[in-house]
């Protein structure tokens, strides 16, 4: 999920992800409270996508990183992101 801002928005998202420690329930209740994403009315989910298909900080993190684990917060063009990676298709 994403929250927009500076400082203070990766501050919040840096307290939520010691509040989530890698629980996808946890992780879809604060996207559900806190995001700036529409993904957030579905708790963070964006569904499947491709190499490509997001900003690359965010292709990077998504591809590379290990699967079901918070990560981030991550800056990207629009605000700083906390992303939970639940399965990865090779």
């Amino acid at each position: 999920f994403i929250l927009q801002g500076g400082a203070e928005a990766q501050i919040k998202l840096e307290d939520l992800k010691l509040e989530i420690d890698d629980s996808p329930v946890k992780f879809a209740e604060a996207a559900s409270e806190y995001s700036a994403c529409p993904s957030g009315k579905s708790g963070g989910n964006l569904g499947e996508f491709g190499p490509g298909q997001m900003v690359k900080e965010f292709d990077k993190v998504v591809f590379n990183d290990a699967v079901g684990v918070v990560h981030g917060p991550i800056e990207t063009q629009f605000g700083y992101h906390l992303i939970l990676v639940n399965s990865r298709s090779d």
